[in-house]
């Protein structure tokens, strides 16, 4: 076998035992390994059962002989890529299968590199697109935002200038700068949403609770945040996106839902980090379940490596749960 195989020109090396085996992939994982079924000091169960203990995965095709199928059908379970028959065809059909094996095993690592680049520019994007509302809503505090409270300012004093001799004026400017007030306040809502969290490891709790008061303070429904105990991430990135889902799920819920109640509920325990937003609302429609606020808010759990999961019962709302494991 391992003469036609070198004949095909790859590089081969064997081992005369199970145990001569481990100790040539302990380190330095082959391509692939061609395992046969009965060896003298270790059985191939036993040997894949010391190899799948260690940190090295051994990608492996299993050889056996005439009346092992059933065998070999269990070390395919284990995660064998393929099997070959010891039978007169073996070295006839050795290269091909191989050949095969080794093309995608190659495809497959392909693959993964590709997604992992993937993920890594979807981060990059993700992350310019928050540099970019986090300028946009320093440009709004710092700048228009000042600028409306200095011209406040100068309305209240010509206000106290006139008022006892232009009354009228006096009262048309009151109205002024009562509408200046409202245009500082919506500058600084629209500018607190756009750089919503800081990187303090409460910032997410933080600013769970500045969202459900800005929602109360709508008028149109009761939002409140139920958190029993204090939740912290190191990971600023991971928190903004846990913001920016709830964020997204709230809105929904007041422009869609023509719901009473919200309630945001974020719970960690030693295992898992659980974001909840739910509210007793119509539930969900099908527009909306295709719409992009659900779709983007999918793959912001998907780039922290959390799940999303969308609950609508008929007249008894919508929950979107967010599940984020805790690594240790």
């Amino acid at each position: 076998m391992a003469e036609t195989l070198r004949a095909e020109g790859h590089e081969v090396a064997t081992a005369a035992s199970g145990r001569a085996a481990l100790e040539a992939v302990d380190g330095h994982a082959p391509d692939l390994m061609l395992l046969d079924l009965k060896l003298r000091d270790l059985d191939g169960p036993t040997l894949l059962a010391k190899l799948q203990e260690g940190t090295t995965r051994v990608p492996f095709i299993v050889v056996t002989g005439q009346g092992d199928e059933k065998v070999a059908v269990e070390v395919m379970k284990r995660g064998a890529l393929d099997y070959i028959m010891k039978d007169t065809a073996l070295l006839d059909l050795l290269p091909a299968v191989v050949q095969r094996t080794l093309d995608a095993q190659a495809q497959a690592r392909a693959l993964a590199a590709a997604q992992t680049e993937h993920q890594r520019l979807e981060r990059e994007v993700l992350a310019a697109a928050e540099r970019e509302r986090q300028s946009i809503g320093a440009d709004l505090h710092d700048g228009l935002g000042q600028l409306l409270t200095a011209v406040g300012l100068m309305c209240t004093a010509l206000k106290e200038d006139t008022a006892d001799t232009q009354p009228a004026v006096a009262k048309n400017l009151e109205q002024m700068c009562g509408m200046l007030r409202e245009a500082v306040a919506q500058t600084r809502y629209l500018a607190r949403g756009l750089v919503p969290v800081g990187d303090e490891p409460d910032a997410l709790q933080t600013g769970l609770t500045e969202l459900a008061a800005r929602t109360n303070g709508l008028g149109r429904v009761q939002c409140q945040l139920d958190c029993p105990a204090t939740v912290l991430l190191a990971d600023p990135a991971v928190t903004g996106h846990l913001y920016r889902i709830a964020q997204e799920a709230v809105n929904n819920a007041v422009k869609h839902s023509r719901a009473g109640r919200i309630t945001i509920r974020l719970t960690q325990n030693a295992r898992r980090l659980l974001l909840e937003v739910a509210d007793d609302g119509i539930g969900l429609s099908e527009s909306r379940a295709a719409g992009v606020g659900l779709g983007l808010m999918r793959h912001r759990a998907s780039v922290i490596g959390a799940k999303l999961e969308i609950i609508s019962k008929p007249r008894g709302g919508v929950t979107v749960a967010c599940v984020l494991p805790v690594k240790a």
